[in-house]
């Protein structure tokens, strides 16, 4: 979609949801990271790094600001350029009253 260099990624950020022996074995395996919290009912616990999993919820936020623009969503947008432009502009908007003093 944007140039982005294709990278393999250091952690693997998830929900419960996911957590299970396979998919664990097949990130290890190619050399990512799992960051998923341990379901209630494992037998074993399974250590996970806290801070790593803390970011997900940032990531989180910040889609759920974007959902509104569904613009970005629905890619209505043909070229790369821009999608690109219209995603700098919805940042700005978003990043704007945080910026301007309400005095």
């Amino acid at each position: 979609m944007i140039d982005i260099p294709v990278t393999t990624p250091r952690h693997f950020l998830s929900k419960k949801g996911y957590d299970s022996d396979k998919l664990r074995e097949k990130l290890l395996f190619r050399g990512i990271l799992p960051v998923i919290p341990p379901r209630s009912n494992r037998k074993e616990y399974i250590p996970y790094d806290l801070q790593h999993y803390k970011d997900r919820n940032h990531i989180e936020r910040m889609f759920n600001k974007l959902k509104p623009f569904s613009r970005i969503a629905t890619r209505y947008d043909k070229t790369k350029k821009s999608f690109l432009a219209f995603l700098h502009l919805a940042a700005v908007k978003l990043w704007l009253p945080s910026f301007v003093s309400r005095t």
